[in-house]
């Protein structure tokens, strides 16, 4: 095989002109993985200058990471030394979030169940770090960071979205959260569930497209939800495969209604004599 000279150098340019912006996603999931171990997992960790030499490499890892996106070093300085600032506040939340799960999913048993297992709070965990990236007006870096997550779990949760305390993702393949989303407190979603735009164009990039969510919302599977000017109504449940793009009053129980009629399979009807 021969590859043209002519060929090689322009995919030199190329990387050359837009070379801004890139970083190793080996070294981001390092930083994802690790940073969630040393939070909740890795038990091999006792003695407290373990955990500061562990948080010493992540800051490390992060410092790097900011600068490759930035090119600043002075910025990626103050921006890693903010998040870990803050670090704090973002572990607090997601013990929330944990504890919501423990009370009210009744297929677990523990907390440590959870931290292991369930992709949902992963998610939530991936999603609270690229948040916080975000608005310390990080941009390439957390989006990439929500990717990792999205291909994980199946989640897809935009950072920009805004989401309160006590989150709860029960199952969780195939929720999808746009980027201008604002969620409240006590909100539980399952599978499948949507919170998107009623319009996708480029033109509205910086205009609020995704719904609102107030506190004590239940989504159940398969609802989808659009439109930046959608409020679901606070304590209201939705039901399963609904399709709602208008405000929805606090208190509410929507619900769609469909119909099944069960028979004997022995003449079936033409629609469904079909071979894919």
């Amino acid at each position: 095989m021969k590859v043209s000279d002519q060929f090689i150098k322009k995919i030199l340019e190329k990387k050359q002109t837009s070379s801004r912006g890139f970083f190793d996603k080996g070294n981001m999931e390092n930083f994802v993985n690790n940073l969630y171990n040393v939070l909740f997992l890795s038990q091999e960790i006792h003695a407290e200058n373990q955990i500061y030499i562990e948080f010493e490499e992540l800051h490390e890892i992060l410092f790097d990471l900011i600068k490759n996106t930035s090119e600043d070093e002075v910025f990626a300085e103050k921006q890693t030394d903010h998040f870990f600032l803050v670090l704090p506040e973002l572990y607090n939340s997601l013990i929330l979030d944990a504890e919501s799960i423990l009370e009210f999913d009744p297929a677990t048993e523990s907390l440590e169940e959870i931290l292991l297992s369930y992709p949902g709070f992963f998610a939530t965990y991936v999603y609270r770090i690229s948040h916080q990236l975000w608005i310390q007006k990080i941009r390439i870096l957390p989006r990439v960071i929500s990717e990792y997550a999205h291909s994980r779990t199946g989640i897809d949760i935009h950072p920009g979205a805004v989401i309160g305390k006590h989150f709860f993702i029960d199952h969780g393949t195939g929720i999808v959260i746009g980027e201008t989303t604002v969620i409240g407190n006590h909100v539980k979603l399952y599978q499948g569930v949507t919170l998107g735009a009623l319009h996708v164009s480029k033109d509205k990039a910086n205009e609020k497209r995704h719904p609102n969510i107030e506190d004590h919302v239940i989504i159940y599977s398969g609802a989808t939800i659009l439109g930046g000017n959608t409020t679901i109504g606070r304590d209201s449940i939705i039901g399963g495969n609904v399709w709602i793009t208008q405000n929805v009053p606090s208190s509410s129980l929507v619900y769609n209604k469909s119909e099944i009629k069960i028979k004997d399979n022995g003449t079936l009807p033409e629609s469904l004599t079909f071979v894919i």
